[in-house]
């Protein structure tokens, strides 16, 4: 007899995704847009007051675009919100520009995304779903991430994130183009997923296999711990994870500084609509200590993000006016 009983997940009852609606999907996507250097959105931003979060969100953005133009790097690190507020477009867009060079991201983060490249749609309503214990219970979505975890598993020098932008792009999934998963493969940016089992839909299903999900999430890790030690003079951003990405970027960090390999002396920001302890810790204070420097903004992905991006593009464009003029 067992000491302590385990539940087997052989008969959990999963449904199909065709079969329950999704809070976002293909027409609530942002759209990622050109500020001229002398349009109405310049004209507007410089109208700002150069004062507290306006003065702070235009220095972060100039020092951003200081960045960009010296080739360092600018990781990225997301939450699910991210994707299910409909922001992949915006982040994609920045990759194609070069702008952002590497994507690391929470399990939920590349479940939304996966589901929102397959099927155009994401995000169920968990309040009314988990009162039948169907919540999270998308067979489709549990068999495409297990299934291409397993797939790639023997193949030793692919992560998590990797694998699902490869099989998104190998399916040609209808939404590819909008995928932050599959773009990061197809514009060779470095993506890594990192797990934390038992927080995930796909790991309450009978697919699931902990050796796979925890050695795919480890490979990508050690890719981030990789990143982190290119950082320095660049700039690590944290969008709307408040302790998964926190508390891999601190660990990353860490490694990097370990093995004598840089990760010193760069920028971090935090977005999110309310304020963490670990994101400031460890995304803002801690890692930047001593000759970093740190950015904290309050707000609505929906509305902060496309704002940031949008000043980003302009204080490099505006950088580009300025060269060719003198």
């Amino acid at each position: 007899m067992t000491r302590f009983p385990k539940l087997t997940f052989t008969n959990i009852r999963t449904v199909s995704i065709s079969d329950r609606p999704r809070k976002v999907s293909e027409e609530n996507l942002a759209t990622a847009f050109d500020p001229s250097a002398t349009g109405e959105f310049a004209r507007f931003i410089h109208s700002l007051p150069a004062v507290l979060k306006a003065g702070d969100l235009d220095h972060f953005t100039r020092e951003l675009g200081a960045i960009h133009r010296n080739h360092k790097s600018i990781a990225l690190m997301i939450g699910g919100h991210v994707i299910k507020t409909g922001l992949a477009p915006i982040l994609v867009e920045l990759m194609q520009r070069g702008i952002v060079t590497s994507l690391a991201m929470n399990s939920a983060a590349a479940i939304h995304d996966s589901e929102s490249a397959l099927f155009g749609r994401t995000s169920e309503d968990v309040g009314s779903n988990v009162l039948d214990g169907s919540f999270g219970m998308s067979k489709e979505t549990g068999d495409f991430i297990n299934g291409t975890l397993a797939k790639y598993f023997e193949q030793d020098d692919i992560g998590y994130g990797e694998a699902l932008g490869l099989e998104l792009l190998e399916r040609k999934a209808p939404y590819a183009e909008q995928s932050v998963l599959a773009q990061c493969v197809a514009l060779d940016v470095p993506v890594s997923v990192h797990a934390a089992i038992g927080t995930d839909i796909v790991h309450q299903q009978p697919t699931m296999r902990g050796d796979v999900t925890g050695e795919m999430s480890f490979r990508d890790f050690r890719l981030f711990a990789r990143v982190c030690s290119e950082l320095d003079g660049g700039a690590a951003i944290n969008i709307g994870s408040s302790v998964i990405m926190p508390e891999v970027f601190l660990k990353a960090v860490t490694i990097a500084r370990n093995l004598g390999l840089g990760g010193r002396n760069f920028i971090t920001a935090n977005f999110d609509m309310i304020q963490h302890y670990r994101p400031q810790m460890n995304i803002l204070e801690r890692p930047t200590q001593p000759g970093g420097k740190f950015f904290n903004f309050t707000g609505h992905h929906e509305i902060m993000i496309p704002l940031w991006a949008g000043m980003l593009k302009l204080a490099i464009a505006e950088e580009k006016v300025s060269n060719s003029s003198t």
